[in-house]
């Protein structure tokens, strides 16, 4: 598949998209929030094309096949096996979080999670009435952020019932390995918590040799007490059309995860059932030369940003999302000096950690290459009067 189709700048301006009307006012460039500037996979257009055509757009279960292609998808890629009644369905991974926060636990339990980490994980535990607890995550020798294991078994209290977690980790690109992995799963099993795993960025593997595992595919110890939550959303660039699912395979907690939802969480509409089943069967081609055209993205950024002065980007294994070290830099207020400079990003502080900012390089490469241009002017006092 051609590149150029990545290359192509579509022009978003006027589609009332929440990336572009932040900044609608003005010619800084909108690289925060997590959805790409590409078109999505032609496959997905036309199935939403012929959809529309049929006209009517009532109540809608799931397709059976989109089922089957889930399954199947487990099977093949991660050598999981799990069953129709395992998915749940849900307009969006977010909900999925703050339902598993109700659904394990009680009023006044703790919710334990890694930080900084993408912020739905921290408001989720308060809008359901759980405490936080926070754990740290370290920089290995790799430059690979990861979770400090010995801080998050020490920092376990009575109240704990569950741990969010998130893998490939966003915004930090780390893609855990199946040991680190099964050491974590030891942890949750012996300390008799429930984990819900957030894996939307399973389907977006940039690092060469990797493979993504789910914490769930481990084993059925494992599985009985987890929640994973996935999504063609960020990978096709769908997210407008809300739809993910989360498996649950212990009936107990997939009943009190649905009890949770019901009146409140709505079904999925039947354009986003649509645009999943169209992806899951005919999108990974597209995917494949997606993930060509971030590696080049990623390349490029890796190299640009540590060669500007007082900013450092780790290696990123995973996700479109590049997460930087600005401290060094000495700013006062960096998301305010980028924005000044031109460029958008998603603030460091939203994710707990006020020394990063969070670059979204899911864009045409000439897109990418202004903003590291405008950053790059801004920091060496270049920038026109």
């Amino acid at each position: 598949m051609n590149a150029t189709r990545f290359d192509a700048q579509i022009d978003r301006r006027a589609t009332s998209s929440q990336k572009w009307e932040k900044y609608a006012d003005s010619e800084i460039l909108p690289m925060w929030v997590a959805d790409t500037d590409f078109m999505a996979p032609q496959p997905v257009i036309d199935a939403l094309h012929q959809r529309i055509d049929h006209g009517v757009f009532g109540y809608t279960n799931t397709p059976s096949e989109l089922n089957r292609l889930v399954i199947e998808r487990m099977q093949v890629l991660y050598g999981w096996q799990i069953e129709a009644n395992d998915l749940v369905w849900l307009p969006g991974l977010v909900c999925g979080l703050n339902l598993a926060c109700r659904a394990t636990g009680e009023s006044g339990s703790a919710v334990i999670s890694p930080s900084p980490v993408y912020p739905p994980f921290m408001s989720a535990p308060r809008l359901s009435d759980r405490s936080l607890i926070k754990v740290p995550l370290k920089r290995n020798e790799d430059g690979r952020t990861l979770i400090d294991l010995e801080a998050l078994e020490a920092a376990i209290t009575p109240e704990t019932q569950l741990m969010l977690f998130c893998n490939p980790h966003n915004p930090g690109g780390t893609l855990y390995r199946r040991e680190e992995l099964e050491a974590l799963a030891e942890i949750i099993i012996r300390h008799d918590l429930v984990i819900c795993s957030d894996e939307i960025h399973c389907d977006l593997i940039l690092e060469a040799g990797l493979t993504h595992t789910p914490i769930a595919s481990l084993g059925d110890e494992i599985a009985a007490r987890t929640i994973t939550l996935m999504a063609p959303s960020k990978t096709y660039n769908i997210a407008g059309l809300g739809c993910s699912f989360a498996v649950i395979q212990n009936p107990e907690l997939r009943q009190r995860f649905q009890r949770v939802r019901k009146g409140i969480v709505p079904d999925v509409n039947l354009l986003g059932f649509t645009a999943a089943l169209a992806a899951y069967r005919d999108g990974d081609e597209w995917n494949r030369a997606q993930l060509d055209y971030l590696r080049g993205n990623r390349d490029y950024l890796v190299e640009a940003i540590n060669a500007l002065p007082g900013l450092r980007l780790d290696p990123i294994e995973a996700t479109y999302l590049a997460w930087i070290d600005v401290s060094a830099a000495c700013l006062e207020n960096p998301p305010h000096f980028f924005e000044k400079a031109g460029v958008g990003m998603s603030p460091g502080r939203d994710f707990g950690d006020d020394r990063f900012m969070r670059l979204n390089f899911g864009c045409p490469r000439a897109l990418l290459e202004q903003a590291v241009d405008r950053m790059r002017r801004a920091l060496l006092n270049e920038l026109p009067a």
